[in-house]
């Protein structure tokens, strides 16, 4: 799979911008701002349906426009395939496949498989346990289109659970039979969403570690440890437990929704004690990880997109990405940098046909 090109029309800071890949390694070199991470989100756009960067739409439209469209071809299994996506102000953003628009953006999870590494991952490590649950939800999804609607479900049965704790309060009244049908639903999907969440981390970790190994050549442990209340007890004893908690926070207060994936080094928190370097190399690697896992499982090279990651990476780091692009561990790799003169010896170094874009 591989993407040709891509269209964009009012998208972030370009009103219009057309460009045509290369099969291997294609880089966006320029100052900061010029909108070289902007068309890495494009292509990160057609996979997911949404920004990596800009969690409301309306704002990927250009200042001053009252709509934005991405329009791209890619290659797969030797057949052509258009992806379109579109937003116009105060309307639902529409995603195509061949002119057609998918009613369920979920559909098309998966179809397009795609890896980013980039600055902002670091808010895995530094922001709440939310970003990592959405790290495990999105590589599983774009394996498994079951497990993202039970997912799906299962967030609409919480919020529908939500409501009905705060109606409770505001009426002082409490229908345990009316919650006993939100609780049978929750233990449904939550079961399932939980066994596959342990059954991934345990086939992810050997993989994460081997690519942790390989980037920093040291004997650093690293750990990738899944927490959730359902290791401990069945969701119906918890549900039961914590019910009088739940009514008095008006909210659910266990269950899948409050799962998290502790990241360590060494047995400790590498947000407190790992240094900016060895956070770096752990995101990345985690990356790698996702890349090799999602390959392996589907049969497909993801695509690639390597956003600002040469910066502030040491030579011996450099060198073991390019040893990786040169055993052609990976498909079509997109780059942005900041540095034209680094970028271009790090090209010229893998042996591989490679298109530079100076924005």
């Amino acid at each position: 799979m591989y993407l040709k090109s891509i269209s964009l029309f009012n998208y972030k800071n370009f009103a219009e911008a057309n460009f045509d890949f290369d099969r291997k390694i294609n880089c966006f070199v320029g100052k900061n701002g010029i909108g070289k991470t902007n068309v890495l989100d494009a292509i990160y756009h057609l996979s997911y349906g949404k920004s990596y960067f800009n969690p409301l739409a309306v704002q990927n439209i250009k200042h001053g426009e009252e709509f934005f469209v991405i329009d791209a071809e890619f290659e797969k299994k030797e057949r052509i395939e258009q992806i379109v996506c579109s937003l116009k102000k105060g309307q639902k953003k529409i995603l195509k496949r061949n002119g057609k628009a998918y009613d369920k953006f979920s559909d098309h999870i998966g179809f397009i498989p795609l890896v980013i590494i980039s600055p902002a991952d670091r808010d895995l490590i530094v922001e709440g346990s939310e970003t990592r649950r959405k790290f495990m939800d999105s590589v599983i999804s774009q394996l498994d289109s079951q497990y993202l609607k039970q997912l799906i479900q299962y967030q609409k049965v919480i919020s529908q659970r939500n409501a009905l704790l705060k109606y409770f309060a505001l009426n002082h009244v409490f229908e345990n039979d009316t919650l006993s049908i939100y609780n049978e639903q929750l233990i449904i999907y939550g079961k399932y969403i939980f066994e596959k969440r342990k059954e991934f981390i345990e086939q992810f970790i050997p993989t994460f570690n081997k690519h942790h190994q390989a980037i920093t050549g040291s004997e650093e442990t690293v750990q990738l440890v899944y927490e959730s209340h359902l290791h401990e007890k069945d969701l119906l004893i918890l549900l039961q437990e914590n019910i009088n908690k739940d009514r008095a926070l008006h909210y659910t207060s266990v269950g899948i929704h409050k799962d998290d994936l502790a990241f360590e080094i060494d047995n400790h928190p590498i947000k407190k004690f790992g240094s900016q370097g060895q956070q770096k190399s752990y995101l990345i690697a985690l990356k790698l990880a996702q890349f090799e896992f999602l390959k392996k499982q589907s049969g497909v090279k993801p695509l690639l997109l390597f956003d600002d990651i040469f910066d502030k990476l040491d030579e011996s780091r450099v060198s073991k990405i390019i040893e990786m692009v040169n055993s052609d561990t990976f498909g079509q790799l997109f780059i942005s940098d900041t540095h034209p003169e680094r970028t271009e010896n790090i090209l010229k170094s893998t042996n591989q046909s490679y298109k530079i874009f100076n924005l």
